[in-house]
């Protein structure tokens, strides 16, 4: 079942907060920071939320955004592929994801893993970190950004190839470093051409996985779903 509408506008009322950490943002580290923080640096202040996967039903990220609803400038480091080896998922960034972020006035850093650790016994890599230098040289850039979130992830989408390659040599050292195999870059290179041709082939090739996805998981239903800190009334 397909069901379509538009969206005239946004609006909520937060009701359960959280306390979240605040660091300032010469020691900030986006890979030892938990799933949502505050940063503050001079007079600015804002909200920058970890996205482990890229995949958005393999981590729940939702609750994180929701806890960063409140600050006006809220910041969402996703990865823009995560590979966790042959043998093991390899996600990608999709569309409705960015348009999500979009729609709630969120910048995305659209960030790749630098390091990583093998994990032998099931023939992957685990334990895999952010290039934590790019993640805050974005940050200083969304900080002097004074455009729409959305105008800041479409300015970033145009340059997602350039960061799909350095997530592909970053990937390259990791699996030189780990000896643990990875998928090869074919369908990175498939899903960059998608980019580059246009934002149109990006929309519908994401459209279509996650319509697959949805087909899958929709009768499902896990508590990891659910809001940590919701009390029940």
């Amino acid at each position: 079942m397909d069901i379509t509408g538009r969206i005239k506008g946004i609006k909520y009322k937060k009701t359960i907060d959280k306390d979240l950490n605040k660091f300032s943002l010469e020691k900030f580290d986006i890979n030892s920071a938990s799933s949502t923080s505050l940063i503050f640096d001079k007079q600015n202040f804002f909200a920058v939320s970890k996205w482990v996967s890229p995949k958005r039903t393999r981590s729940y990220p939702y609750e994180r955004m929701y806890d960063s609803m409140h600050i006006s400038k809220k910041i969402a480091v996703i990865p823009i592929i995560k590979d966790e080896g042959k043998n093991g998922d390899r996600d990608f960034l999709q569309w409705d994801t960015v348009s999500l972020m979009s729609l709630l006035d969120i910048c995305v850093i659209f960030a790749y893993y630098s390091d990583a650790s093998a994990n032998k016994s099931g023939n992957k890599i685990t334990d895999q970190k952010f290039d934590n230098s790019y993640v805050l040289s974005k940050i200083k850039e969304i900080e002097d950004y004074h455009s729409s979130g959305l105008h800041w992830n479409l300015k970033e989408l145009a340059d997602l190839c350039r960061i799909l390659d350095k997530a592909k040599k970053s990937y390259l050292k990791i699996e030189e470093k780990t000896k643990i195999r990875l998928h090869s870059f074919d369908g990175i290179n498939a899903f960059e051409n998608k980019i580059v041709k246009d934002f149109k082939n990006f929309m519908e090739f994401s459209r279509a996985k996650a319509e697959k996805a949805q087909n899958r998981e929709y009768k499902n239903y896990t508590i990891k779903r659910k809001l940590e800190h919701f009390i029940k009334i």
